[in-house]
Parts: C-alpha cells; sequence; structure tokens
C-alpha cells in the first residue's frame, strides 16, 4: 500500500475501482493487448453474420434479393453510425470501459434472440411450396418480422457501442507526453486493424462455412458465444487498464461556443464591453476578479487563441453579459479543432464508396468468373479473404519497417503523417477503381469473344483478375482506416476523443450510403437518354460496369484534389512562432 501511495497517479484518468490511476501500474502496452484480443472476438462475432446475412434473409425469411440486399445495407450503415452515439457517451457521461461493456451485452441478448429465432422452425415462415409452374413462398411477417428485427438491430446497437468505445479505450492506455507512448500508440493503432482483419477472415471462412454447410442456427451461435466470450477476456484487463473520466457532453460545448460567438458578433459594442489582447476578435473584458484575472492567464499560458476561424474567437467576448455562454479560449480552440478536421473526414467518404464496391458488383463479377484454384472452387463471397490477408501481412510490414524507415529519413517522430498515410490510401482507390474499369472490360471482352454474352456458363477467365482490385483497396483501407483513426484521436480535445474516433466509423456508413445514391443517380440519369441503364437487368454481361468504375475513378480524383486543398492546409495541433507571440501579448495585458 505505501508503494503504491509514493507512485505518481495519471491526471484525469481512474481504475477500473474509480480510484486514481497510477503510472507504471496501469495502461500501457499490456493493457491494450487485452483491447487487441477482444477486437479479434468482437469483429468475428459482428462480421459472421453480417457478411452472408442477404443469404439468410432470401433464403430463409424469404425477403426478395432487393428487399434482403436492403435490409442488410440498412443494418450495417446503422451501426457504423451508431458508433457515433457510443463515442458521444464514452465522451459525455461514462467511461469507454463502461460503454464496451453494457455495449457487449446488448449484442449478446440481439444474438441471442437471432439465435432462438434460427433454431426454431415455428419462428420463421413457412418453408417455400412448389407448385408446376412456380414457387410460392411466405415472407415472413407481424411478430416473427418484429423478434427478426429486434435483434438485428439489438445487434447494430450494441456494435455501434463497441464500435465507439473500443478504439479509443485502446488508445487512452498510453502516455502521449513521452516520444516512446506515442510510438505505441502508433502500432497499435496498425495493430488494431490487423487484429480486425484476423476477425473478419475467421469470419468469411470458418464461420460462413458452418452456416453454409451446418445451419444458420450454428452461426449465430458462434456469434453469441463469441461476444459473450469476449466480455470476461475484456474484465481479465481490467486491472491495468486506465480510464479516462468523462468530462461532460462535448455537443454541449460546441453549440455554446457556436451560439456565444453569434451572439457577440450581433451584440453591440459598448463601453463596458471594453476588450483587450490583440484583436477584438480573441480578447477579454476588462471588468474580472482577481481570481477571473488569474484563470485568464492560466488558459492564455496553456492555450493560445490560433488565428484561423477567428470568427469563433468572439465567443469569449463580454462574459458578463450573459453567464449561460460564458466560453474560455479551451472551449473555442476545441470547437476549432472539431471544425478543421471535418473537411478531412468528407473526403474519407468517397474511399468506403469505392470500398463498398467489394461486396457487391465485384462479387458479382467474379460470380461469372473461373473460380477455381486447382481443384479447389471458391465461393465468390469469400473473394473478401484477398483483401483481410494482404492487411494482415501489411500491418506488421508497415509497423516494423515502413515506419522506421520513414522516421530515419524524414528525421521525424511520425515518419509518415497521419495526412499522408490518408492521402495515400485515397490514391490507391483511385488506382484501384482504375484497375475495376480495365478488368471488366477484359472479362466482357472474353465473354464477347467466347460468345458467352448471354449463356450463364462460367467465362473462361481466372477470378484472380478480380483480386488484383480487392489488394489495391484492402491496401487503401489499412492506411485511411488505421490514418484516420489515428489523426481524429490524436487531433481531437481530451474531451471529444472518442466521439471523433468514431467518425472513422460513421465515413464506412456513410461510404455505403453513397454507393446505393450513385447507383440510382447513374440508372436514372443513363436511363433516361440511352433507354437501358449502365447497371440494370439479370445479365452482367450486358451492364456497362466499366463505365461506372472509370465514373468512381474520376470522382475519387476529384475527391482527392478536394482533400489536398484541405490537408495542404491543415496545421496540425501545435504553437507556431505567431500565435507564440499572440500568447505572450495576451499574458502580459493580462498581468
Amino acid at each position: 500500500m505505501e508503494e503504491a501511495h509514493n507512485l505518481k497517479t495519471w491526471e484525469g484518468y481512474l481504475d477500473w475501482k474509480n480510484r486514481p490511476a497510477l503510472c507504471g501500474r496501469h495502461g500501457g502496452m499490456l493493457a491494450a493487448s487485452f483491447v487487441l484480443v477482444v477486437e479479434v472476438l468482437e469483429n468475428l462475432a459482428y462480421l459472421a453474420n453480417a457478411s452472408n446475412l442477404v443469404l439468410y434473409l432470401s433464403k430463409f425469411m424469404h425477403f426478395s434479393p432487393s428487399g434482403s440486399a436492403n435490409i442488410v445495407t440498412n443494418f450495417m450503415g446503422t451501426a457504423f453510425l451508431l458508433a457515433l452515439l457510443g463515442g458521444f457517451l464514452a465522451d459525455a457521461f461514462f467511461t469507454t470501459y463502461h460503454i464496451y461493456l453494457i455495449s457487449a451485452v446488448i449484442e449478446f441478448m440481439g444474438l441471442l434472440v437471432l439465435t432462438v429465432q434460427a433454431r426454431s422452425s415455428s419462428l420463421k415462415p413457412l418453408p417455400c411450396v412448389s407448385a408446376s409452374t412456380s414457387i410460392s413462398c411466405e415472407q415472413v411477417d407481424g411478430s416473427k418480422a418484429v423478434m427478426l428485427f429486434t435483434g438485428l438491430y439489438l445487434v447494430a446497437l450494441g456494435v455501434g457501442g463497441i464500435k465507439g468505445s473500443l478504439p479509443s479505450h485502446g488508445a487512452e492506455q498510453f502516455d502521449e507526453n513521452t516520444q516512446q507512448g506515442r510510438k505505441q500508440r502508433s502500432a497499435f493503432f496498425n495493430y488494431y486493424v490487423f487484429c480486425l482483419s484476423f476477425g473478419a477472415l475467421i469470419a468469411v471462412t470458418f464461420a460462413v462455412w458452418i452456416e453454409d454447410n451446418k445451419g444458420w442456427q450454428w452461426g449465430f451461435g458462434i456469434s453469441t458465444a463469441t461476444i459473450l466470450l469476449s466480455i470476461p477476456v475484456f474484465l481479465l484487463g481490467s486491472p491495468t487498464y486506465r480510464n479516462k473520466v468523462p468530462s461532460g457532453s462535448p455537443i454541449t460545448t460546441i453549440l455554446k461556443v457556436l451560439i456565444a460567438a453569434v451572439y457577440n458578433t450581433c451584440k453591440p459594442q459598448t463601453p463596458n464591453n471594453a476588450v483587450m489582447g490583440v484583436d477584438t476578435s480573441s480578447s477579454y473584458t476588462t471588468e474580472t476578479s482577481e481570481v477571473e484575472d488569474s484563470y485568464i492567464r492560466e488558459e492564455a499560458l496553456n492555450q493560445t487563441p490560433t488565428e484561423s476561424l477567428e470568427f469563433l474567437d468572439r465567443a469569449v467576448m463580454n462574459k458578463s453579459i450573459n453567464p449561460t455562454l460564458r466560453c474560455t479560449v479551451k472551449d473555442v480552440e476545441e470547437v476549432k479543432v472539431v471544425i478543421k478536421i471535418l473537411p478531412i473526414f468528407m473526403s474519407t467518404i468517397m474511399l468506403n464508396c469505392c470500398l463498398a464496391q467489394l461486396s457487391t458488383f465485384s462479387v458479382q463479377q467474379a460470380s461469372t468468373m473461373n473460380t477455381k484454384l486447382g481443384s479447389l472452387k471458391v465461393p465468390p463471397a469469400s473473394l473478401p479473404v484477398f483483401p483481410v490477408i494482404f492487411i494482415m501481412i501489411l500491418a506488421p510490414i508497415y509497423n516494423h519497417i515502413i515506419s522506421p524507415f520513414a522516421r530515419k529519413v524524414t528525421k521525424s517522430e511520425m515518419g509518415i503523417t497521419h495526412l499522408q498515410r490518408i492521402g495515400t490510401g485515397l490514391v490507391l482507390s483511385i488506382v484501384a477503381m482504375a484497375l475495376a474499369a480495365l478488368v471488366e472490360m477484359k472479362r466482357k471482352g472474353v465473354a464477347t469473344s467466347a460468345g458467352l454474352t448471354d449463356s450463364a456458363k462460367p467465362l473462361p477467365i481466372t477470378f484472380l483478375w478480380i483480386a488484383l482490385q480487392y489488394l489495391f483497396l484492402g491496401s487503401a483501407d489499412l492506411f485511411t482506416l488505421a490514418g484516420m483513426m489515428e489523426f481524429f484521436f490524436t487531433e481531437a480535445p481530451l474531451s471529444m476523443r472518442s466521439l471523433a474516433t468514431s467518425l472513422s466509423w460513421a465515413s464506412l456508413a456513410m461510404g455505403y450510403y453513397l454507393s446505393s445514391v450513385l447507383v440510382s443517380i447513374v440508372n436514372a440519369v443513363t436511363g433516361a437518354y440511352r433507354h437501358t441503364s449502365w447497371l440494370f437487368g439479370s445479365n452482367l454481361n450486358h451492364y456497362h460496369l466499366e463505365r461506372f468504375y472509370w465514373l468512381m475513378c474520376i470522382l475519387s480524383g476529384i475527391n482527392f484534389l478536394h482533400y489536398l486543398f484541405w490537408s495542404c492546409r491543415y496545421r496540425y495541433k501545435s504553437t507556431s512562432p505567431r500565435d507564440e507571440q499572440k500568447l505572450q501579448q495576451i499574458a502580459q495585458v493580462n498581468r
């Protein structure tokens, strides 16, 4: 006890028993290792069903192919968007530790509901009836449909909470005030993506095989058991974790600063509103108490008003007029950071729109090709195994070879910056879409020359051509997802880190939604002047999929230019010479 008393504590962090977290005892790579193991189990539980769910809905719940696809898209999009809710709650009211446990229990309950329904024939619609000319199927409805969607969206809620809390929980274990701690945190994000992929690998191979050959009750049962197992594994690390103390709603701070800036802009200046500082947009009232003056001096010395978004600096003016809108320089700077990272976030949505093609058109392309590897026939739905394996190979190579080499060449701590990593991923997505278009042109050329345009027979061309775009998009996913998560976590204010990290998952959800919107727009526009849309019909050989891929390539190129515009102007959190000068002026005036 005396030894623990003498240890320094982590300011702003508690252990699992709500005692001050101790330096040397809480946090570090050991604590983060439990998070990495849990991520393997969590992603396995989620993707074991999500990757093959469309088959369950169409074959056993008797939804139409388009209806099944829409349900799966909505389910996955909702799960990733709910990561924002998980991140918000972790920042505002609970710790990431508690949000994970609550979310895992919710996901377990949802999977248990789905397992019970898959196991009991009385909870599913009647089997299809074959007639002489057609097959009659009764679509799931009533209480059975309620049970299905209750289970699905309990899973979505649980997945969202986990995605919004688990990456931040792992990243919080490292001391960002030391170079070693920052390097370890960067390595954590690389291995987080590795573990994410490892769980996906097991899901799209072993779990999918179980569902197809042993029954969906076993598939859902594996997911249920896996997420349940993740809870005691996570709890085993409890004595090693340090948990950030929630600091209130970040949304409240953002709204308060925006409203205060508008309020003080519209409020006429009066003699009592005399301001001081460098300029009127970032000044303080002269009528403050000695305690307030001391506080302002401390604020000025620790957080300087930056030169960007100076309109928001008006939020710290006229504090005596409306105490409800009282803002500190720290509040304003936090909101500035959030606003500045939003264009970067928006630039990543197009990449995730490209990634959405891996589970849609790319699979359909492969289904028309020769999918044999020797005597082994590979199911088209298992194609994601290529980018998953490639990510698992590339992640350690990046962490142990590429990153250290970049540090030596650039003589900087990061080596390759977060924004450079994201930009690399965006470039790879452009190359991937160009390759996809060329491969589709080759595939259609083979179909035409072989006279199989209207035939359902496999084309005499190997599906490994499709694997090329998978490899490039898999590389893009590694660079961008790991880069995004680390960028949002490190750049966001301490009080908003979980919410900011959740933007990575929100970008993925919006990419899926954007893909559906683009397909609808392309079909509507091309159908208006050609009578036949690019992406319409049941025969992929009659599609103009190569044109759609070229369009995606062009849009990705334009998006990359948009990204360059914002990333070149982005300044990482630091104090520039001009900001330092402003800091000294503010501090001098407030003395």
